[in-house]
Formats: C-alpha cells, structure tokens, sequence
C-alpha cells in the first residue's frame, strides 16, 4: 500500500508542476497574442503618419508581427519547461530538411525585399506580370496582391515576380495613345489626315510636346489605315482613348468619310 501511495502522490505531483506549467502556458500565450495584436496596430498607425513609403508598410508590418509571434512562441516553450538549448539543438537538425521544404517560402521573400530595395513598381501602379494584370494594392512578406480592373484580387509569390519580366504602366507621367483607323480607298487621304489631326488636337488632355503623329500605316484589303500616336497624361489615357474613338465616328459622319467593312468586290467578264 505504501508503494501505492508514493506512486498516486507523486503523480499528483508531477500533474501539480506540470499543470501550473501549463496554465501558466496558456496565460503568457493568451497575454503574448493581445500584446503583439496592439504592438502591430500601435506600429501601423505609426507608419501611417510617418512619410515611411506606403510600399514598405505592409511589408514591415507582417514581418514584426511574424517575429513578435516567434517570440512568443519561444517564451510559451520556456514558460513551460522546455530548455533552450535542447530546443535550438532539435531545431538545428531539422533546419535542413525544414529549409528544403520552405524553399518556395524563402524565395518569396527574398522576392519581396527584392522588390522593396529596386522597386519595380509601388502600391497604387498598375501592372502586368505572371500573366495577370492590376493595380498593386499590397507587397506582403511572400506575396504581392493586385485588384484587377473588374474588381478581382489577385495574389502573386514575390519570387517569381521579382525574377520575372513586368510592364509598369505607371511609372511614367506620360503615355502614348495608338489608334489605327482605316478609311475607304475612295477618301481624300488629305482631308482624312486633317479632320483626325482636329479631333485629336481639339481635346485639352493630349499634350502638345511630343506633337501629334499621324502617318499612313498600311494598304489593307477592304482601307487605307493610318496610325495616330497622341502623348497623354497617364491618367487620361483610357478617358483620351474612348473619347477619341466617339469623336472621330461622327466627325466622319458630318465630313463624308467612309468607314470600310470587309467586303469583296466581284468582276464578272463575259466570254
């Protein structure tokens, strides 16, 4: 019986120290959550009203927040018993086989300081890469998110983007506007040439330096197409585009001038 009491009393021992440990666990966890949640909104605002980049804040922010979760995690282990050392020497030998198998996780965000030091463009461009095109809403730790046109969000590694070929819209103040507009073969090239270069020069949005082009482009098989090349502000380019194309539809009208569709002219010869 005596056996089976010191066996009972020192179970109840070990569920007495173990058991602190534990809830003692849970409360610096529970308490280590609610103080990184108000660390990060505490640096978010910050940097809000800061001239920090708004490129750099999202990025910044979910990597303070990911260290500041490390932390914790280490101070819950302490909390509990586990000595560091055999903690770092366990993780040590994972740390191969753990790297391989993060080795996307870690490209991206090598991607995403990449991409923060040589910025390739900044949150509020609109870009094409991977296949997808938007405005850049966000660059996170391992990826970067875009809002496409039509409202669709689109989330893409920094690896890839940061090694990948990219078109910036943005990055310039200036943007050319190409047209190509066929007219019929019986048309007064002369007069086509005019009523374009007064329509397009008529709107105030399209710049005077670099000037108008306007050239005769090709002799397709139902027009004559020209190509126009108009210089705009980049956030007039689409306003410039439609406008034009509504404008030089009825100014066409009003002069007379065909706009051809494709048709085929048949000659029949009597024998």
């Amino acid at each position: 019986m005596n056996d089976i009491e010191k066996l009972m009393q020192k179970l109840v021992d070990i569920g007495t120290e173990y058991g602190l440990k534990l809830i003692g666990a849970v409360i610096v966890l529970v308490i280590g959550l609610w103080a990184v949640k108000l660390i990060t909104n505490i640096i978010k605002k910050r940097m809000e009203n800061s001239q920090l980049d708004v490129s750099v804040r999202p990025f910044l922010i979910s990597l303070i927040n990911t260290l500041l979760k490390v932390l914790l995690g280490i101070a819950v282990l302490s909390t509990m018993g586990i000595e560091m050392t055999s903690f770092v020497a366990i993780l040590g030998a994972a740390g191969l086989a753990v790297g391989m198998a993060l080795s996307g996780t870690l490209q991206n965000f090598a991607g995403g300081v990449m991409i923060l030091i040589f910025k390739p463009f900044r949150v509020g461009h609109f870009i094409e890469a991977q296949g997808y095109s938007g405005t850049v809403k966000e660059i996170q730790i391992f990826v970067t998110i875009l809002n496409t046109a039509d409202n669709k969000v689109i989330i893409i590694p920094n690896g890839p983007l940061s090694n990948g070929s990219l078109i910036n819209y943005s990055r310039e103040e200036k943007r050319r506007v190409d047209w190509t507009i066929g007219v019929s073969y019986d048309d007064d090239m002369e007069k086509v040439q005019a009523v374009i270069r007064e329509v397009v020069q008529s709107d105030d949005r399209v710049l005077k330096d670099p000037e108008v082009f306007i050239g005769l482009n090709q002799f397709a098989d139902s027009s004559v197409n020209f190509a126009v090349r108009a210089w705009v502000k980049k956030e007039d380019y689409w306003g410039v585009y439609f406008d034009t194309n509504k404008k030089l539809f009825a100014a066409f009208n009003e002069q007379g001038i065909s706009i051809p569709y494709p048709q085929m002219d048949i000659h029949m010869k009597e024998k």
